[in-house]
């Protein structure tokens, strides 16, 4: 099994490239967006040292298949994906923020309403909940999307005071935003899972608001199996998930969590195996579709840049 960890490729028309924790993506012409879903796996923003194998097609197949379940919606950035690890789409400029909802309490908010948070991002929250029990409505918690280093939380209010994102647009954001997370939980429902949380990235196109990036990964989403929760909450027992969640927990139980000084735990090959199969496993549980790795004819960046190219020249 070939991973994807880094790459470096120069296509015709490129302006730059950016490599970012996951992804790499190139500028051609400021017209398109080349997004490579690499095999690299971060976690409390730190990228680990070992790839996953077949993350990065998991990644952009799910994102793909949402962006095509999700365009009745909102318009989205997606105009083909030429390779299993590569979607091309419009070249946008990105909003300074990403649009988190949360249809339970659990991860990082749970965290903090345990340590006596009321209110996060402006939203208030209601006394006694219990880890991963659903809250009354979905809520919006945004963060700042930072260019290096953490995200932050940040309010409706503060965003809007700081001029991040004008009323008007983030007013529309806001209604994609709980649009997506409605349709992401049906979808979810119908295949026996729990959408938890999830975030959305948003860009401008000629004045309009467009869906970027990944949707309704398991790198930028929480789920649960629907099966059994009700009886896990009332015990107080651990969700069955299907997220990043479980390696970040891993990460946690090993004394790492991002910190100064902190060393990420070794990650075995069979630890990397056991993450890819529950990459797998998500994306065959959320589209219903049986995994099929791309074709290994090819060593796997010949591969990904002949199937680019190839793209890009009849576009």
């Amino acid at each position: 099994m070939e991973v994807l960890k880094q790459t470096d490729f120069v296509f015709n028309g490129q302006k730059s490239v950016y490599h970012g924790k996951v992804r790499d993506v190139y500028n051609i012409n400021d017209e398109y967006m080349v997004m490579v879903a690499t095999d690299r796996i971060s976690a409390f923003d730190v990228v680990l040292p070992e790839g996953i194998p077949y993350k990065g097609q998991v990644l952009n197949q799910i994102a793909a298949f949402f962006l095509d379940s999700t365009k009745d919606i909102v318009p989205n950035w997606k105009v083909a994906v030429p390779d299993p690890m590569v979607t091309v789409g419009l070249c946008c400029e990105p909003l300074k923020i990403e649009m988190i909802v949360r249809g339970y309490i659990a991860g990082s908010a749970w965290r903090e309403y345990k340590n006596g948070a009321r209110e996060i991002c402006g939203v208030k929250l209601p006394e006694g909940l219990r880890e991963n029990e659903k809250l009354p409505e979905p809520i919006l918690t945004p963060t700042t999307k930072a260019d290096a280093g953490h995200d932050e939380n940040i309010s409706r209010e503060e965003i809007i005071a700081r001029g991040i994102v004008p009323e008007d647009v983030y007013a529309q954001v806001e209604k994609y935003a709980l649009a997506l997370f409605q349709r992401g939980t049906e979808i979810a429902a119908k295949r026996g899972l729990i959408l938890v949380d999830t975030k959305y990235e948003f860009g401008l196109k000629d004045g309009k608001v467009i869906l970027i990036d990944e949707i309704h990964t398991p790198d930028s989403s929480r789920y649960f199996y629907a099966d059994g929760y009700a009886e896990r909450l009332e015990k107080g027992e651990e969700q069955r998930q299907l997220s990043k969640e479980f390696v970040r927990q891993w990460l946690i139980s090993n004394g790492f969590m991002g910190k100064a000084g902190q060393k990420v735990p070794e990650m075995t090959p069979e630890y990397c195996n056991e993450v890819s199969q529950r990459y797998i496993e998500l994306y065959e549980h959320i589209t219903g579709c049986k995994f099929e790795p791309g074709s290994d004819k090819e060593p796997l960046q010949e591969r990904i840049f002949n199937n680019v190219a190839e793209c890009l020249a009849k576009l």
